[in-house]
């Protein structure tokens, strides 16, 4: 394994849906720049997404963003690792509503590379890994809070 490879981070992604009807304001796009910026991920592919009424999909170019919060995503422009393929799309696709859009990130997790490199040189692996949807734990903080 080269060097890079061995501090490299997790690697995950999000399908992020905006239904037909909601409102994109890229308020989230600069927040997204400024995890970038801070060395905490670093975007691998990024692409938008648009399923039509009729069930097809097609992306959305970048520039059609602007005005959104878009400009903040010229820094990504182009940004394409390979890893996200037309199978990936046409899966993420595949849960969208007619009419919504989307955004599809694969990301690093840069933060956690340096981490994950001590484990493995200590012979560590990872076994599982998972997340926890944010409705679950905000139920189970609700449960908890209601029987003290």
């Amino acid at each position: 394994m080269s060097s890079e490879s061995d501090e490299t981070g997790p690697i995950d992604y999000l399908v992020v849906e905006f239904p037909a009807g909601s409102r994109m304001t890229g308020e989230g796009l600069p927040l997204l720049v400024d995890l970038v910026d801070r060395g905490i991920i670093r975007i691998l592919d990024l692409t938008f997404i648009r399923k039509n009424q009729d069930g097809t999909v097609e992306g959305v170019e970048l520039a059609e963003l602007t005005g959104n919060g878009g400009d903040a995503l010229a820094v990504f422009e182009g940004a394409s690792s390979g890893l996200l393929g037309q199978d990936d799309i046409a899966e993420a696709s595949a849960v969208l509503e007619p009419g919504s859009a989307a955004g599809i990130i694969i990301y690093e997790n840069v933060w956690a590379g340096p981490f994950a490199a001590a484990l493995r040189r200590s012979g560590g692996r990872l076994v599982a890994n998972g997340r926890i949807p944010i409705q679950e734990v905000l139920a189970s903080l609700d449960a908890a809070e209601s029987t003290v």
